[in-house]
């Protein structure tokens, strides 16, 4: 199974974890991560995932997610068609970096686009090309 995890998802250990659902979303993440590693999912990785990371203030964090990149199967770049696709996800209200997150794991065939994003998942039912869902809900899907 592909999966491609936004850096909203890489952050989310990072965060706070005095409320419950980040601290779900975190140990749920962290299972994905350790199912990578182990060759249960397959991660996908793109250039948007490289550029947020880059932009972190934190080098700490920045270093961590780098890392991820090499347990990635496919590392998507950009392209003219893959612009037209985040161009039409954008028009479902989803912001330009999110639009390009998303066309990116399109673009691999990833079977789930995962994010901690409350924006993205208001409108995920807006977007046909690929499931989107939370870390927590993506292990209880993968779990049935």
């Amino acid at each position: 199974m592909r999966i491609y995890l936004d850096n909203c998802c890489f952050n989310r250990p990072f965060d706070d974890q005095s409320r419950l659902r980040i601290r779900l979303e975190s140990e749920a993440k962290l299972a994905i991560q350790e199912n990578i590693q182990l060759g249960i999912f397959s991660l996908v990785w793109s250039y948007v995932m490289d550029y947020e990371n880059h932009k972190n203030p934190f080098p700490e964090r920045r270093e961590q997610i780098g890392k991820w990149r090499t347990y990635a199967v496919e590392d998507i770049e950009e392209d003219d068609a893959l612009l037209v696709s985040a161009r039409l996800i954008g028009q479902t209200g989803i912001k330009k970096m999110d639009s390009l997150h998303i066309a990116c794991a399109t673009k691999a065939h990833a079977d789930y686009f995962l994010t901690t994003d409350d924006w993205i998942l208001k409108r995920s039912g807006l977007i046909t090309t690929i499931k989107i869902t939370d870390p927590t809900g993506f292990i209880k899907e993968v779990s049935k």
